[in-house]
């Protein structure tokens, strides 16, 4: 079966006909509810009053039906106009926006205890058009998440990669914002039940992940890709960057546009040698 986000963009994919699938298949109400419920779970959201939590691609309202049942307040936000007419028609208690997230989130800072998000995160690694770049997308995305966010607040997604690279792609982009956490994997043995939660944490000392669900007989680390460690790798490569325009910097340079097919022009002495100012 193809993925989704190879038959189109979100906002057409998931049409008035599709959008209707979300209120009236009981199989798919089931699975997208448990997943919500599992993704406030994983929020791990005070009990003794309500939070204000955001769900990014909120569709039909289902996730947001599992926060209104834990007695939490929130607002949706989904690229679909005909998903949250199916929401509005359900009488769902969060306030809903028509927005594509990879435009980035336009609230004010602290706003958000919370945010989740089910089956919607790896819409943003697709181009579907000439101006959309995935890396800038998902960037411009985690990095409003973490301004709207509270600080010790935490982000759930689950989402489904779609290769490895695809995974690195996102955590990347997470942790370039600022965020640490990791990846949790429930049911890691199971090609049905199996499913994947990022799990992000704004600020403070780093949190260890949850105990993922099906795995009481395997190692903890099997079932967690944790990137606070990589977090700090990071930040110390970018202490050791060639710096822009040096002759090592130009010859890198080159040989990735030799490498991709193109004409340069030859190393020479003068290669990255500085011009003497004219007076």
């Amino acid at each position: 079966m193809a993925r989704p986000e190879h038959k189109g963009p979100p906002q057409i994919f998931y049409d008035e006909q599709e959008a209707r699938k979300y209120s009236r298949n009981s199989r798919i109400i089931e699975v997208q509810s448990n997943m919500a419920e599992r993704a406030v779970e994983l929020l791990v959201l005070p009990e003794d009053s309500p939070s204000f939590i955001l769900d990014i691609g909120c569709g039909s309202g289902l996730s947001g039906q599992a926060l209104s049942e834990e007695g939490h307040y929130w607002i949706g936000l989904d690229i679909s106009e005909p998903m949250l007419k199916v929401a509005q028609e359900r009488e769902v208690e969060g306030d809903l926006f028509l927005w594509d997230m990879g435009e980035g989130l336009g609230f004010r800072p602290g706003t958000f205890d919370g945010a989740l998000s089910i089956s919607a995160l790896q819409w943003l690694c697709n181009a579907d058009c000439t101006e959309h770049n995935p890396v800038r997308r998902l960037y411009s995305f985690f990095v409003s998440l973490y301004s709207c966010l509270a600080r010790g607040a935490r982000a759930v997604f689950q989402f489904y990669p779609e290769n490895p690279d695809q995974m690195e792609l996102i955590t990347h982009q997470a942790m370039r914002a600022g965020f640490t956490g990791g990846v949790l994997i429930d049911y890691p043995n199971s090609s049905k039940a199996k499913k994947l939660y990022l799990c992000l944490f704004t600020g403070g000392a780093p949190v260890a992940l949850p105990k993922a669900l099906g795995t009481e007989d395997l190692k903890s680390e099997q079932n967690q890709i944790s990137f606070v460690e990589a977090r700090k790798k990071l930040k110390r490569r970018g202490k050791d960057k060639v710096p822009v325009k040096s002759r090592d910097w130009i010859i890198a340079k080159k040989e990735r546009k030799q490498r991709q097919g193109k004409e340069v022009r030859p190393d020479s002495k003068y290669t990255g040698r500085k011009r003497k100012p004219r007076f």
